[in-house]
């Protein structure tokens, strides 16, 4: 036996570079990256390889690290949408900080468990810091909590789910529970309630109005009326920030309705929660802080990669009723008395150590880039509505809340709706520019979101440029 184990171990340590092994490979990592970086102004934001990628295989031999690099930027990097061109403007874009990446670097390398406080504190205590600064942004108390989680979606469904315990619900009321939405709300949320086992409640789409927001003039008689009718009011979402328009509904209003009748309100914020570091959108997001839970993506709006989501839970005891459990191998874990452990408000147990790819960003350039590059992005949709405004027969939706806005052009024959399915194929092919459509009370429109740190002005005029050339090559035809 004795003799298996030492030659098993002379295979097993190939698992360790040396020293010298481990600097070449983490020097031809970053020099791809950095020529990756190098190229990406002046790369197309979307790319249709007319092939079908190459079928990777994994195999019992080892394959050199240039040409899994190679097979990497053809078959990854080249391939669909850059995610992180400032020509990415399509559905909600973020960017990826290159120092989040270092972070996910040394938080791979240290693989610090961050989801209990025992085995990592440090990585726990900074986990709960940024928490605790995204509870104050919101203007939630101190004694708040929540979690890093993979983005928007599992954030939704631990509200969801949080709700549901809190209120006491059982499932033989279920198919009684009413929610109450904007048709505008992100899909997440349904999806949520379906795995939160609320498939069955009642949804009720409430209108909107000519800006887009939720048109809430009705809602405390839907709600007195579904209360007559024997139904049992719940849950009642609000969005910081659409995913379609960027709109910003009446958050304030809705939080009074709530509380009049003791409703779960929540807060999808996973797009616009950040701008809230500028007063202006602080100001119009009032009543924010009056919610039960709410929903962000550091993955967006504060330029992140994408899997770095949050969730905040005004109720410590509400989160843990939903989430917390133990084991009997976990009996000598001491916990904090000051310290969450992850894993008691999330469904997650093992996790990445999240912390360390927002940490480092925001302390190694503070707040200040942040808030410029959001109030750039503001400002850059106007510009482009402005300068589209200037030529005929373009129509633009309403004034966008954030960094958002749709548009499309009205051709003088033909029907308007496919031309711009025309149009917006056309952007897309081109690939300089990716931009993504969406269809409104049976309206098609083209989307143009700002999100993107690399988003600049001179992106913008490419967009613009395209634009005209495309409307034109197709009213030709």
């Amino acid at each position: 036996m004795i003799k298996k184990i030492q030659d098993l171990e002379k295979v097993a340590r190939q698992l360790e570079p040396n020293e010298t092994s481990l600097k070449t490979l983490t020097q031809q990592v970053f020099d791809h990256a950095s020529d990756f970086l190098s190229v990406l102004d002046d790369s197309n934001a979307f790319t249709q390889n007319p092939e079908p990628p190459n079928r990777d295989i994994i195999s019992e031999h080892p394959t050199a690290m240039g040409e899994l690099l190679a097979f990497l930027k053809s078959n990854v990097e080249e391939d669909g949408i850059n995610a992180a061109s400032g020509g990415h403007m399509g559905y909600v874009p973020g960017g990826g900080l290159y120092p989040s990446a270092l972070g996910d670097y040394l938080a791979a390398v240290s693989n610090k468990y961050a989801g209990i406080y025992f085995p990592a504190p440090g990585a726990a205590r900074m986990e709960n810091m940024l928490i605790g600064w995204m509870n104050e942004l919101m203007g939630f108390p101190a004694t708040a909590t929540g979690n890093l989680t993979s983005g928007g979606s599992i954030s939704n469904l631990i509200a969801v789910v949080t709700a549901r315990e809190a209120c006491n619900a059982k499932a033989k009321d279920f198919n009684k529970l009413v929610i109450y939405l904007s048709d505008q709300a992100h899909h997440s949320l349904q999806k949520a309630l379906r795995i939160a086992g609320l498939g069955e409640a009642q949804l009720r789409y409430l209108p909107i109005d000519d800006e887009l927001r939720l048109d809430i003039s009705s809602l405390n008689e839907t709600i007195d009326s579904d209360k007559s009718n024997g139904l049992i009011p719940f849950f009642i979402n609000a969005s910081l920030g659409t995913t379609n328009t960027g709109t910003i509904d009446p958050i304030q209003q809705m939080s009074e309705i709530a509380c009049k009748h003791n409703l779960w309100f929540h807060v999808d914020a996973a797009y616009g929660g950040f701008f809230r570091l500028l007063p202006e959108i602080k100001d119009r997001s009032k009543g924010i802080e009056k919610a039960d839970s709410i929903t962000l993506d550091p993955h967006k709006s504060l330029f992140l990669p994408f899997g770095t989501g949050a969730v905040l839970i005004k109720d410590l005891k509400a989160i843990y009723k939903a989430h917390r459990y133990t084991a009997d191998y976990l009996q000598d874990l001491v916990d904090s008395d000051n310290e969450v452990n992850a894993a008691d408000v999330s469904p997650e147990l093992t996790k990445h150590f999240r912390g360390l790819r927002m940490w480092l960003p925001l302390k190694l350039f503070g707040l200040n880039p942040f808030r410029a590059a959001l109030e750039e992005k503001m400002l850059l949709v106007l510009y482009f509505r402005d300068e589209l405004g200037k030529i005929e027969r373009y129509q633009v939706g309403p004034i966008p809340d954030l960094s958002i806005t749709i548009f499309r052009y009205i051709p003088e024959k033909g029907e308007a709706n496919s031309f711009n399915e025309k149009l917006i194929k056309a952007i897309q092919d081109d690939g300089r520019i990716f931009l993504s459509s969406t269809t409104i009370n049976g309206v098609f429109w083209i989307r143009v979101a700002v999100v993107v740190f690399r988003t600049h002005k001179a992106k913008i005029d490419l967009l613009l440029e395209i634009i005209k050339e495309k409307v034109e090559e197709l009213s030709v035809r």
